[in-house]
């Protein structure tokens, strides 16, 4: 794994915590919410792309 990728998702977070900060003290609590659900899933993808690395360094590595 890359560290890269350990600060992509740091700076994705802290950016989605801020955008939900101010999204709910301005009272928009379902934007926050949508806010947020993007950021899980934007992550969620980025980490699914390297599993799939990763299974296909072990398929190439054993052959399959």
């Amino acid at each position: 794994m890359d560290v890269d990728l350990i600060f992509q998702i740091a700076a994705i977070g802290i950016l989605v915590s801020v955008l939900n900060q101010v999204l709910i003290r301005s009272g928009r609590e379902e934007q926050a919410m949508m806010t947020t659900l993007a950021g899980l899933v934007v992550v969620l993808m980025m980490l699914v792309q390297q599993i799939n690395q990763l299974f296909g360094m072990v398929k190439t590595l054993f052959g399959f």
